[in-house]
């Protein structure tokens, strides 16, 4: 409570400080943040809840990943390499369909409960059970509400065992285990607070049963939440006591408060305030590679754009350089393949740029010399809208004529998922350090009907790909990791050539903060950014 109580007095003598600049004209001495804290800005207005049975969103993510373990993890450094986290190793069956993990012992969550097999095998049974929108991570390895207290198994406190369906890739099995719905939670504290049967989900909403670095503190929706250090954390005590993350909507709004030293970190900057922030000596820039790539789906629905030269010679009206040097400098970065870097079997080809002769070469073969019309759904947000706008006046070189139709998120996606679309633009982040997570949505399509079971990118817009569907879906069981990666090098390859997909960049992602403050750790995804580090001189 009193924790509390000073925070909320930290804002209320901030805002009386802005108040008094406004009025007095001067300038004020330079505000700190407390020394045990970390103060960041962010927009984290997508948060819905914090369990991490439900979380899919990116700043719940965030959270979740800093505040429970899981089995397994992979080195930021190198992703392709897996280490113990609550298991202190593995093994594999022989049939390659059984993994037995052994629990590292002493192990204690927040409330002061001992870690157990049980507490696994509860994570997992409740996840599985719950079905919410990530348990498909675990259920496509044939674990269900029915089955999964047969398959997963506690063989004694410290050892777990998980038996899948196929003899899967291990490392698309092992890289699964790190996703947030693989989280383990206190079975106990969990079990004391569900209500009529709801595996507590209602009271993890908003609460938390973990063993990470940090135990939530609070979180009130569309204004902070805040986190406190855990001094009994497998991987040592964090350096700083507590991390508050306050929603700042406005990029321009984030970079005042930064630049006052209002906050340690300004988490969403653009371009422009990048630009500005760069000149002061008190603040420093930190960038690390996202796996979110940004594309166009264009619908094969359209009969212009299911003609193979159309979607080729939109490719090459795409002047990809000049939009990152003018809108998107430092926070993308050129990105042409479905696997972001940093994933196994990406590949960094970049075989398309602007070139209008070749596009309008393209365009008479298809029988459309002179262009044609053809609609684009955009989000009204930045970047997306300039980009789309740039995009439009490139294009209109070759003829064609392209209405841009802005919408909100929900607006968008709406008419993208029922594939009425002609051509969506957006973004696309994995669900699993895997290359599968981005080959199964962008080279998948099992069935090209209106009313098919999966709907993936590919389906959306209309791409019937049996033999793809084919190569990508036999490659998770390939058990060779280096034919593995030598196969979606071959697929990426030819779905640059084929696809309906105009792969443009690869997100960058930025946190621009005081001088005195380090040890941030920006992964490839958002439950890998992680405060565990973060220490103030």
């Amino acid at each position: 409570m009193s924790f509390m109580l000073t925070k909320r007095r930290a804002i209320q003598l901030a805002a009386g400080l802005l108040a008094s600049t406004a009025i007095t004209g001067m300038t004020p001495a330079l505000a700190q943040t407390p020394k045990d804290t970390v103060v960041m800005a962010k927009q984290i207005d997508d948060i819905i809840s914090l369990d991490p049975a439900e979380v899919f969103e990116f700043s719940g993510g965030e959270v979740t990943g800093n505040v429970y373990d899981r089995l397994i993890a992979f080195d930021l450094k190198d992703v392709s390499k897996l280490y113990g986290v609550i298991a202190s190793g593995w093994t594999i069956s022989e049939d390659g369909k059984t993994y037995t993990f052994k629990l590292k012992p002493g192990l204690k969550f927040h409330s002061g409960n001992p870690v157990t097999a049980a507490d696994v095998v509860y994570s997992l049974q409740r996840a599985v059970t719950l079905n919410k929108t990530p348990a498909f991570i675990l259920t496509q390895f044939g674990l269900k509400k029915d089955n999964v207290l047969d398959v997963v198994k506690a063989v004694d406190d410290l050892t777990v065992s998980v038996t899948v369906d196929k003899a899967y890739a291990p490392s698309f099995f092992l890289n699964c285990m790190t996703a947030d719905v693989a989280s383990i939670v206190d079975s106990k504290l969990v079990k004391a607070n569900e209500k009529n049967g709801d595996f507590g989900t209602e009271w993890l909403k908003k609460n938390s049963a973990g063993s990470g670095a940090y135990t939530l503190r609070s979180w009130r929706a569309n204004e902070q939440y805040a986190l406190e250090a855990s001094p009994n954390w497998v991987g040592g005590a964090p350096k700083m006591k507590r991390v508050i993350v306050r929603h700042v909507a406005e990029p321009a709004s984030q970079r005042l408060l930064l630049e006052k030293g209002d906050i340690d970190f300004a988490r969403n900057l653009h371009k422009d305030g990048l630009t500005a922030v760069k000149a002061n000596k008190d603040i420093q820039i930190q960038q690390g590679d996202k796996g979110y790539i940004l594309y166009l789906g264009l619908n094969s629905k359209n009969p212009n754009l299911a003609k193979p030269e159309v979607r080729e010679a939109l490719k090459w009206l795409v002047d990809y350089d000049a939009i990152e040097r003018n809108i998107v400098s430092g926070t993308f970065q050129p990105h042409q393949s479905f696997l972001p870097k940093g994933f196994l079997g990406a590949i960094s080809d970049r075989p398309y740029k602007y070139d209008l002769a070749k596009a309008k070469e393209l365009l008479a073969k298809a029988g459309l010399k002179d262009g044609f019309s053809v609609t684009m759904d955009v989000r009204s947000t930045s970047p997306i809208s300039d980009i789309a706008q740039a995009i439009q006046a490139q294009w209109a070189q070759a003829g064609i004529k392209l209405e841009l139709i802005p919408g909100d998120g929900k607006a968008t996606l709406t008419k993208y998922r029922a594939r009425t679309h002609d051509i969506y633009i957006g973004q696309w982040g994995p669900d699993y350090q895997d290359p599968h997570t981005n080959a199964e949505t962008f080279a998948i399509n099992e069935s090209n009907a209106d009313d098919a079971r999966s709907k993936t990118l590919a389906w959306r817009n209309a791409w019937d790909i049996p033999d793809m569907t084919k190569k990508t879906l036999a490659n998770v069981l390939e058990r060779d990791t280096a034919k593995r990666k030598a196969v979606y090098e071959e697929l990426q390859r030819e779905h640059q050539k084929t696809s309906p997909f105009v792969i443009m960049f690869q997100q960058v992602e930025v946190a621009a903060s005081r001088t005195n403050v380090s040890g941030f750790q920006i992964g490839p995804g958002s439950s890998t950014n992680l405060y565990h580090l973060l220490e103030k001189k």
